[in-house]
């Protein structure tokens, strides 16, 4: 069996939780502990901790009414929510194939109650948590997550999280796209590090 450092358990906590909170409205549950996070003095920290701040004074009802705003609407949301989307213009293109092939090559399926297209940022963010913690067979290498972020999540991922963050819509989403936005940067120049 691999042991799993800490840190990387924290990495795919983080993505799992950004995963989770960006695939439905926060339940009263999900909103407590988020308003129990704590942060430091890293940009991530702090966006982590103005997160709280913000999930302390957030109903579910109004959770609820941001996220349909902001990824339901009337025909649409605000924001699309896809790498093909974001990359091409268009949804179920390319990058979704590709994403579909890479898949397929590691193991994950899609969940059988989910009716998206794969590429959405919220199974994304659960695909690269499961690939650190071994979720879909054996723990991906440090090789296998940078080939993944690089293809499927850095191309676009620090500009949605940003594009949440300004959303008119957003109030407690703007928060998590601050939180978001940082730890895909950090994401970022880990990756590029141990690439050097």
């Amino acid at each position: 069996m691999t042991d799993i450092a800490p840190e990387d358990h924290l990495r795919a906590d983080l993505y799992n939780y950004l995963g989770v909170m960006l695939a439905g409205p926060p339940d009263a549950i999900l909103l407590e502990q988020t308003a129990a996070l704590g942060g430091d003095d890293s940009d991530l920290g702090r966006a982590i901790a103005g997160l709280a701040r913000v999930a302390r004074v957030t109903k579910p009802a109004a959770a609820r009414t941001e996220f349909n705003a902001l990824f339901i609407g009337l025909g649409r949301g605000e924001l699309l929510p896809y790498a093909s989307y974001y990359l091409t213009g268009f949804l179920n293109e390319k990058p979704l194939a590709r994403l579909r092939a890479d898949m397929n090559r590691l193991g994950i399926q899609r969940a059988p109650n989910v009716f998206e297209p794969e590429d959405n940022i919220a199974s994304l963010m659960e695909m690269m948590g499961g690939m650190i913690v071994g979720r879909f067979g054996r723990p991906a290498t440090l090789e296998q997550q940078q080939t993944f972020h690089a293809t499927h999540i850095a191309p676009w991922a620090a500009h949605f999280f940003t594009d949440l963050e300004g959303a008119k819509a957003s109030v407690l989403y703007a928060s998590l796209g601050s939180a978001g936005r940082a730890f895909m940067e950090i994401e970022r120049e880990a990756f590029r590090l141990t690439a050097a």
